[in-house]
């Protein structure tokens, strides 16, 4: 009996029994795709009938030594990775083209041979004289790193197992084939087995093993999302074009703590870390003005302050534009409907711009009473207190609600030199030398107090 043929959108992910022009999950066209396994086993027996290799059972008695950690020597790595390169893991790196990923793995690659482990770098996209070129222009010529220049799976594994080096850097997953599977390099049974069959060996050999992996227009690592499961660790690296600064993001890590993020700056000598991140993303920043608010964030396990700059001016079109880069759009449409429902501040007519100041990405619920002000500031043409940061979460019925460490967001601020913060109330006065500490209830409260007294226009 034939088996059931099996398909998946390359797009999102969605497994579906038969073929069709548009994937009804995510609605993109010409995404489906046939997925064939990478082996065909004896269908006749039914499982419990198969005879194979017992398991080695164990329980939670049993203590066995953590694996072991190495650090690169990048405090910001170490930071996103908990630590340390965990030995036997799987690590996914992707962001998008031209972001540094390759320059990132090249220079943490250098650091840990330094540090003693082998290391193998294998480059699909590349040959090796080019990695060398690179490695000449960053430095790192003297880095014992094993290069090589490959696609075809069998045969890196088959080096991996002679050299058995400490670690292993892919560059890139969708580069990679196994010529067991009759399909395209990059399509989903190529990535997918590829994926499985590297993880596999990182464990069953005790290396660590990096893929890279690339991102579509929708930011999303292309191919299966599957892949994401398989591994232990999924970074991201991101940054826009315009900006030479550049975050890792840890968005899974089973090692460490997620949401993890660290900073670094893109110059002529490849990438060089940031390590106070406040610092770096509020140097530019002038007096106060209209317009501009400072949101003593937290990223991670680290306190990071930046700057929301918001622009409000009359639309000339009867639909008014809300732009927004760096923060979620949804949240910037209640947080108008909150102002005008509750505050009485209308933006009908008005066409709002919001922006995260660095190319950053702020996803911290504690940013709303920021974006408030800094709306409120733009559209009254009144500048915001000097030397104040902002922070609490607004929610729909206008109250302000108190966030995660406010300890830290306030030292923080403390450190870089302001004087006043602004915050719900659910906090003990005192205890912030230096700092004046303004507690609100509710945002129609804060509106009165900062900007004066409510009137709808």
């Amino acid at each position: 009996m034939a088996k059931p043929l099996a398909f998946t959108c390359t797009a999102c992910g969605t497994d579906t029994p038969k073929w069709s022009g548009r994937c009804e999950t995510c609605g993109a066209w010409n995404t489906i795709e046939e997925v064939k396994p990478l082996t065909e086993g004896p269908g006749a027996k039914a499982i419990g009938q198969r005879r194979g290799t017992p398991l080695v059972l164990t329980d939670l008695a049993t203590r066995e030594a953590a694996p072991p950690r190495t650090t690169s020597g990048v405090a910001e790595l170490d930071r996103v990775l908990g630590g340390g390169l965990v030995s036997a893991s799987a690590l996914l790196v992707g962001g998008d083209p031209g972001i540094g990923k390759s320059t990132l793995l090249l220079q943490a690659a250098a650091r840990f041979a330094r540090g003693g482990l082998k290391v193998l770098y294998v480059s699909g996209e590349e040959s090796a004289n080019q990695i060398q070129m690179r490695a000449e222009r960053l430095g790192l010529t003297e880095s014992p790193v094993q290069l090589a220049a490959a696609t075809n799976l069998r045969d890196i594994l088959t080096t991996l197992e002679t050299e058995t080096p400490d670690l292993a850097i892919i560059d890139s997953i969708q580069t990679m084939w196994l010529d067991t599977v009759d399909s395209a390099p990059g399509s989903v049974s190529q990535v997918r087995n590829a994926a499985h069959e590297l993880t596999t060996f990182a464990k069953r050999r005790g290396i660590a093993v990096i893929m890279v992996g690339h991102v579509t227009k929708e930011g999303q690592i292309a191919g299966p999302r599957v892949i994401e499961h398989m591994v232990d660790t999924v970074l991201y690296f991101e940054g826009e074009r315009g900006h030479q600064y550049r975050l890792l993001r840890a968005h899974k890590n089973r090692f460490g703590p997620a949401d993890e993020i660290g900073v670094f700056e893109m110059t002529g000598r490849g990438l060089v870390e940031v390590r106070n991140p406040s610092a770096l993303f509020l140097s530019e920043r002038g007096k106060a003005t209209p317009g501009s608010a400072v949101f003593a964030g937290i990223e991670g396990s680290r306190p990071l302050l930046c700057e929301f700059q918001a622009l409000v001016a009359p639309s000339p079109t009867s639909q008014p534009r809300r732009s927004v880069l760096g923060w979620d759009g949804g949240r910037l449409a209640m947080i108008l409907a909150v102002l005008e429902s509750r505050c009485g501040v209308a933006f009908a007519g008005l066409d709002v711009y919001l922006n995260v100041a660095g190319g950053l990405r702020i996803s911290d619920p504690g940013a709303d009473l920021a974006v408030a002000a800094a709306l409120l500031s733009a559209r009254e043409d009144a500048a915001l207190p000097e030397q104040s940061v902002l922070f609490g979460e607004i929610s729909l019925s206008g109250a302000l609600r108190p966030v995660a460490q406010t300890e830290n967001r306030l030292k923080e601020a403390q450190k870089l030199g302001f004087t006043q913060a602004i915050l719900p109330k659910a906090r003990k006065q005192g205890g912030d030398a230096g700092l004046t500490v303004r507690q609100m209830g509710d945002l129609p409260g804060f509106v009165e107090q900062v900007f004066g007294p409510r009137r709808a226009q």
